[in-house]
């Protein structure tokens, strides 16, 4: 049944059907419509109040629950449902690898339509919560309200928030007292910065007017213990940022790498910015078998530290190298998995787009004493060429990891052109892994399928295809 509620619907017990796109869920309206739903779980009966409605779907909240799904669990985050992160923390982990499996599943099949083995079951993540190794938060003067405090009429006090922003509203942080994503000391730190600011009166950004002292913050940490702590600042004022700097130099001397950057322009990403290295060393180390590699503020690496082992073990395993062939790894990033691979494999040629990665992959490989990797600059589609190839060797494996985005078709066009026996394709967008997949059709199957959780808790999920030529 359906009620008008001025120009909207209200949609009375609708049953959840699905885990759908981007960690919302899906039902069906009367009129055969998708609604998309966020904050519910599949199998609870709820009735939706829609607040958009487009040609083929309806967007909306459930506004009362009829029936709860057995799959539901009560989210351990105070912050659920108003932070845009964790969107599936109140759903049964078994039950969030299964969703993530048959979305793999589903991929493949309606995207790539292309014959398929039997899947190998995902590999969930031993660490539900605290597994990320870089969080980063913004600075407010103006905190988000919740509902139940704009209702209360109290006095709200001081409007300064650390934290994330509001999914859609650029210019608002919700303040985050615990995060269950990075493992401590990241919560104490970046309370501690948000109690000294306030007691010493340093400003919070103000993202309308462009003003104040403190941007956002950015936490890594590694399995070796070491932290990095960055600090973006607007506002150039030397004696309040050496103030904070210095408090937290001594409140958390476990802090290995103490950065911070001057950012004034618009955005604030800070890879087109001078960082500036106020204590220790200007890196931190992970591990991973005996391999160390340095990440510095601007690295791209996996944000999940221990299932990314496990992820590389799968490309590894997957790759069935006997230590004779030459294989390239193509959007090798700062060289990980290269290196990783090297030991089993004749020799390793890496190809990435940005310098700075490719010069953290050369000094990681001399820092490991690895001498049969070789790693090379580049936009993939103009790099790997037929010349390469000719200069390089002919590979007998390929290793690629592209961006969401999947791989250039001129790319996949030169590995139909050179046709390794093998090829491994690690992707965080099984749709688009799925697209390139029904492009080397022609000439590879698909002879292993293992899905690989590395985000708990999110609807993000990674894969691992082994292609062998047909």
């Amino acid at each position: 049944m359906a009620r008008k509620n001025t120009d909207k619907v209200l949609f009375e017990r609708i049953k959840v059907r699905d885990a759908g796109a981007k960690g919302v869920s899906v039902a069906t309206a009367p009129d055969g419509k998708v609604i998309f739903i966020p904050n519910v779980v599949p199998g609870d009966v709820v009735d939706v109040q829609t607040f958009k409605k487009r040609k083929a779907y309806y967007e909306g909240k459930a506004v009362k629950f009829h029936e709860l799904s057995d799959y539901r669990v009560d989210p351990v985050c105070e912050h659920f449902g108003v932070c845009g992160g964790c969107k599936w923390q109140n759903m049964n982990y078994n039950q969030q690898l299964a969703f993530k499996h048959n979305e793999v599943k589903n991929h493949l099949q309606r995207i790539g339509k292309v014959e398929l083995p039997e899947f190998e079951p995902i590999l969930g993540s031993e660490q539900q919560f605290f597994y990320r190794n870089k969080m980063e938060f913004g600075f407010s003067n103006s905190r988000w309200l919740t509902e139940k405090e704009i209702a209360s009429q109290d006095d709200l006090g001081n409007r300064n928030a650390v934290g994330f922003h509001i999914p859609k509203m650029w210019d608002k942080i919700l303040d985050i007292h615990k995060c269950h994503l990075q493992q401590d000391p990241s919560n104490a730190i970046r309370n501690e910065i948000r109690d000294f600011a306030n007691a010493n009166g340093l400003a919070f950004f103000d993202p309308r007017n462009r003003e104040g002292l403190l941007r956002t913050l950015m936490i890594r940490t590694v399995s070796t213990g070491e932290i990095m702590v960055l600090v973006q600042f607007f506002d150039d004022n030397k004696t309040q940022r050496e103030l904070l700097l210095d408090h937290l130099a001594g409140a958390f001397p476990q802090i290995t790498s103490l950065q911070y950057v001057v950012n004034q322009k618009a955005n604030d990403t800070i890879y087109d910015q001078t960082i500036v290295t106020y204590k220790g060393r200007d890196h931190i180390f992970e591990e991973m078998e005996g391999l160390k590699f340095s990440i510095n503020a601007k690295s791209f690496y996996q944000t999940n530290s221990a299932q990314a082992y496990e992820l590389y073990k799968i490309t590894r395993d997957f790759a069935g190298l006997t230590g004779n062939e030459l294989v390239y790894d193509l959007y090798t990033g700062t060289g990980t998995i290269a290196q990783f691979v090297s030991r089993q494999a004749k020799k390793v040629v890496g190809v990435e787009s940005v310098p700075e990665a490719i010069e953290d992959a050369k000094a990681n490989a001399e820092r490991n004493g690895i001498t049969n990797c070789e790693f090379y600059v580049g936009d993939m589609k103009n790099v790997f060429n037929d010349a390469f190839i000719a200069q390089h060797g002919h590979p007998d494996v390929i290793i690629t990891d592209p961006p969401r985005d999947g791989m250039h078709k001129d790319v996949v066009e030169q590995i139909l052109k050179i046709a390794p026996e093998r090829v491994v394709y690690v992707s965080c967008n099984s749709a688009t892994q799925a697209r390139d997949l029904a492009l080397m059709d022609e000439k590879y199957k698909v002879a292993r399928v293992r899905p690989v959780d590395m985000f708990p808790q999110t609807h993000h999920v990674e894969n691992v295809v082994l292609l062998v030529k047909r």
